[in-house]
């Protein structure tokens, strides 16, 4: 590594040291200046720097983009996560104005003791609320209440061409293109964020087997509005009459009365446990299909075949996978792909299709995660739409992974569907313009606030998502594609 101000930055800058970088997959690492920020007025002075040089910047958070989406190989990364102050907050209304560099974590523990929880959490409380709004993330509620930026009031944009004050009201075409826009249209300094009001810690959970997808898929069609939160765990190595053979969780947070008595004296408090890291990396043909098989068997079987009303703690319903350290390290050296893909409600046979092709590849995907969606919200780039969406985890290195990947995504394109940028790392250019059919409209946004393509990523450059000529070739970075 080695250290220094950047190119156009008066001495006593902040500093910038050249690290390697890799995304929460493990795949595709490049190196980059990362530049650590600990205020507005900071970014402000590193993106002047960088449009003076002629260099480009990307914001970074907590790395938990799976592929190539937080990257910019030979450019600048602005680490936000020194931006980690709440600004302000009404706990009588429910709204809080964050620094971008906070943690969905931080804020659930600073205000789950006074009784507000974020509207939408994805799988992980590690990721930061600038994070948040690039992706546009969404969690176990979207078929009730739509993805994280729907719930947002405003936002502060650090842009090429100056800061911008930007809501579903103001500026409404930036904004938009922001939410979801994997942090190409300006560094978010802050963002006031609704909150939900709630009486516990506490979830009421109800959960059920089922024999195969199908039996799934109608169960989730038929109750899923019924309940705030719902998620579906699919054995995607099931064969025969038992292809996607699943437990399905539903739930909604506790009331105080839902409590034992016990526990009713202290509904707030909120525990994260934590298990030791995962401290060496394993052999990557660890999760191979013998393993995952018998991983996938153990975790039906103990499932309860129906169980009604039981509490689970806020931590566990949400976020297991937070209990481990450095849980991405178990699919060992070469990492992983996560493979995370939407199609329309009227195409849900598409799913069925995509676990056929994953179940007779023999794919050890021991993580197979289904939603329903609702309609998605106005951001181009934004992933949601109404329907089903599939994640998949699966070890890189496994044969012929790279076609069985393509084939899935031909699969998803015919019915109409898209996949998520915020996971991505390997999909085509000709891929993602056919998903993202608002692609045209989203860049003639983002022309208006960075002319130069300033702003710049690794996943941007694979697929072509900004079209700038007359600027400078990007640098290659450690490790390339």
């Amino acid at each position: 590594m080695s250290g220094g101000a950047l190119p156009g930055q008066a001495p006593g800058a902040v500093p910038a040291t050249r690290t390697v970088l890799s995304g929460w997959g493990g795949t595709a690492p490049s190196a980059a200046q990362v530049v650590r920020v600990t205020s507005a007025a900071e970014v402000d002075a590193v993106m002047a720097a960088a449009v003076a040089s002629d260099r480009r910047i990307l914001a970074r958070g907590l790395g938990r983009s799976y592929g190539d989406a937080a990257l910019c190989a030979g450019g600048v990364i602005l680490d936000t996560t020194g931006l980690d102050t709440v600004l302000e907050a009404d706990l009588r209304t429910g709204w809080v104005r964050a620094g971008s560099g906070v943690s969905l974590d931080t804020l659930m523990k600073t205000l789950l003791p006074r009784g507000w929880f974020v509207p939408v959490s994805p799988g992980t409380r590690f990721v930061t609320v600038g994070g948040a709004v690039a992706a546009d993330v969404h969690g176990k509620n979207h078929h009730v209440d739509g993805s994280f930026c729907s719930h947002l009031d405003r936002l502060s944009l650090a842009t090429p061409v100056g800061r911008r004050d930007v809501g579903p009201e103001k500026d409404p075409e930036l904004f938009w293109a922001t939410a979801g826009g994997m942090g190409l249209t300006g560094i978010i300094v802050d963002a006031t964020v609704r909150l939900l009001s709630v009486e516990t810690t506490q979830m009421v959970v109800d959960t059920e087997r089922s024999d195969d997808l199908d039996d799934c898929m109608a169960r989730m069609s038929a109750r899923d509005d019924e309940y705030r939160y719902s998620v579906a765990w699919i054995d995607c190595l099931a064969r025969g009459r038992h292809l996607g053979r699943a437990v399905i969780t539903r739930g909604d947070h506790a009331g105080v009365d839902d409590l034992p008595v016990g526990r009713r004296a202290r509904p707030l408090d909120f525990d994260t446990p934590r298990r030791p890291p995962v401290a060496v990396t394993p052999p990557s043909g660890l999760l191979n299909p013998l393993t995952v098989a018998a991983f996938n068997e153990a975790w039906f079987r103990k499932a309860p075949r129906r169980r009604r009303g039981h509490l689970e703690s806020i931590a566990s319903f949400f976020h297991p996978l937070d209990a481990v350290e450095g849980w991405n390290r178990l699919y060992g050296r070469r990492g992983f792909v996560q493979y995370q893909c939407v199609v329309p409600t009227h195409a849900g046979d598409a799913v069925r299709r995509i676990v056929e092709h994953v179940s007779d590849a023999r794919a050890a995907s021991f993580l197979a995660v289904l939603k329903r969606f609702g309609p998605g919200d106005p951001g181009p780039l934004s992933f949601p739409m109404a329907g089903w969406t599939l994640a998949l985890d699966l070890p890189v290195g496994a044969a012929r992974l790279g076609p069985l990947l393509d084939s899935l995504d031909d699969l998803v394109v015919g019915a109409g569907g898209r996949l998520y940028l915020a996971k991505d790392g390997r999909m085509r250019p000709e891929t993602f313009e056919a998903m993202y059919p608002g692609l045209a409209q989203w860049r003639a946004v983002r022309q208006k606030v960075d002319p130069d393509a300033v702003i710049v990523s690794d996943l941007a450059r694979r697929l072509g998502v900004i079209d700038a000529p007359g600027r400078r070739a990007p640098t290659t970075g450690s490790g390339g594609r």
